[in-house]
C-alpha cells in the first residue's frame, strides 16, 4: 500500500493551560424548518469548543493511558481518523506534550489536512481503500505499520477505548446544567463514544429519557451492510465496541441528500450548522420534536461548517453527487435492522448488537419516497 508521508518536526512540550478551554459550549434553540415546520429542539454546539467535540475524548484517552503507564511522557500518539478526532488529538497533544501522528486517507479534505498540519500533527495518507473494509481498513493497516517502527508509540483505538466514552461525562454535566428537563436525546453514532458517555449520567438525572441513534446509510454499526459512504464523521465499516446498543430506543439511517439539505437549512435559517453528522442529527431531532408534541428534544452538533465548504455547501459538489434532489420529509419505517438495505432516510424501533444477534441477509434496498 502506498502512502504520502508528512515528516515535519514535532513538539513534545505540554501546555496544560489549554485544558481550561475544554468544553463549556453553548446551547442553541433551533426552530428552522427541517425540512418541514417543527416546534424546535436544543442543539449543543460542540463545534464552538476548542478542539471540537472529540477533544473531550482525546484528552480523556491520553490521560487514561498516562495514568496506566501505557503512554510515557513525550511518546508519540498514533491514530486513524477521518478528520474530527484528529483535531481533538492535536489539541490533546499540545496540552499534554505528545507528538500526534494521524493516518488519514485520500478523501480527507485539503482544508482539513492543512488544519491538522497547522496544529502540529504529522499526517500519513493512504491512497487507496482496502479490498475488504474500505478506507477504514486501509488506515488501520498503515497504523499498525507505524506502531511497529515508532518507539513507545501509543494507539488510543478510539472505537474500542472506554476512555473515549468517559471523556463525555463533562458533556452530560453541561447538558444537565443547561436544561431544566429533557425527554429525547438524539446522537449521531460513529465510534459510539459520545452517545454512550452521556446517556448514563443523563438517565440518572432524567430516568425516562429516550435515546435515538443516527447512523449513515452504508454503515454497518447497527446491522446494515457496509457500503462506500459519501458522508464522513458518522457511520463505520467496522463494529465499534463503544456503542451502547442496549441504551438506544430506536435508530435512523440518513442519506447524504437529507443530511446536506438539513445543513444548508440550518446555515440559512438558524446561522448555526455543521457537516454530515450535524445535518443528520438535526434532521432526526426536528422529526422527533414534530412527532412528539410537547417533548423537550436535544441533540449534539459535533462540528461547524468550515470543513465542508467545498462539499456540503458547494453547488457543484451537490449536483455531482445527487445532493440537490428533493429530500425526504419523513423516514421509511422498517421492523428490524436487516429487513431491507437503507438507501435513504429509514427508521427502526428495534436496536440490536449485530455481532451478538447475527441475522439473515437483506432484501432489496429501500429508497426514500416521500
Amino acid at each position: 500500500m502506498s502512502v504520502l508521508t508528512d515528516r515535519r518536526p514535532q513538539h513534545t512540550y505540554g501546555n496544560r493551560e489549554l485544558l481550561r478551554l475544554l468544553g463549556g459550549t453553548p446551547l442553541a434553540h433551533v426552530t428552522v424548518d427541517l425540512p418541514c415546520p417543527q416546534p424546535g429542539f436544543w442543539a449543543k454546539l460542540e463545534g464552538l469548543g476548542a478542539g471540537g467535540m472529540k477533544a473531550r475524548a482525546a484528552v480523556s484517552m491520553l490521560l487514561g493511558a498516562r495514568e496506566r503507564g501505557e503512554l510515557r511522557p513525550g511518546a508519540p500518539v498514533v491514530e486513524s481518523t477521518s478528520g474530527t478526532l484528529g483535531v481533538g488529538l492535536a489539541f490533546a497533544g499540545q496540552a499534554l506534550g505528545h507528538p500526534i501522528v494521524l493516518v488519514g486517507d485520500a478523501e480527507l479534505e485539503p482544508s482539513m489536512r492543512q488544519l491538522l498540519r497547522a496544529h502540529g500533527a504529522r499526517l500519513e495518507i493512504v491512497d487507496r481503500p482496502a479490498a475488504e473494509g474500505g478506507w477504514q481498513a486501509a488506515r488501520l493497516a498503515r497504523l499498525r505499520e507505524l506502531l511497529a517502527v515508532l518507539p513507545g508509540a501509543y494507539w488510543p483505538d478510539q472505537y474500542n477505548n472506554p476512555d473515549n466514552t468517559a471523556g463525555y461525562t463533562s458533556l452530560a454535566a453541561e447538558l444537565a446544567a443547561q436544561l431544566d428537563h429533557l425527554d429525547i436525546l438524539v446522537c449521531s453514532v460513529g465510534t459510539g463514544g459520545h452517545s454512550a458517555g452521556v446517556i448514563g449520567p443523563l438517565r440518572r438525572h432524567w430516568p425516562q429519557l429516550r435515546l435515538i441513534g443516527v447512523d449513515a446509510t452504508g454503515s454497518t454499526i447497527f446491522g446494515q451492510p457496509a457500503r462506500p459512504r459519501l458522508m464522513r464523521g458518522l457511520g463505520s465499516s467496522i463494529h465499534p465496541r463503544n456503542v451502547a446498543y442496549d441504551a438506544f430506543d430506536e435508530v435512523h439511517w440518513v442519506g447524504p441528500a437529507e443530511a446536506a439539505d438539513a445543513c444548508r437549512r440550518l446555515a440559512a435559517g438558524a446561522f448555526v450548522s455543521g457537516g454530515w453528522s450535524t445535518g443528520a442529527a438535526a434532521l432526526v431531532a426536528a422529526w422527533a420534536a414534530r412527532v412528539h408534541p410537547g417533548a423537550v428534544v436535544a441533540t449534539v452538533f459535533p462540528d461547524g461548517p468550515h470543513r465542508y465548504l467545498n462539499s456540503v455547501y458547494d453547488d457543484d459538489f451537490a449536483a455531482a453527487h445527487g445532493l440537490d434532489r428533493t429530500a425526504a420529509v419523513r423516514p421509511v419505517e422498517i421492523p428490524y435492522p436487516r429487513a431491507v438495505e437503507a438507501a435513504g432516510w429509514v427508521r427502526c424501533g428495534t436496536v440490536t448488537d449485530p455481532l451478538a444477534h447475527p441475522a439473515a441477509g437483506l432484501s432489496t434496498p429501500v429508497e426514500e419516497h416521500q
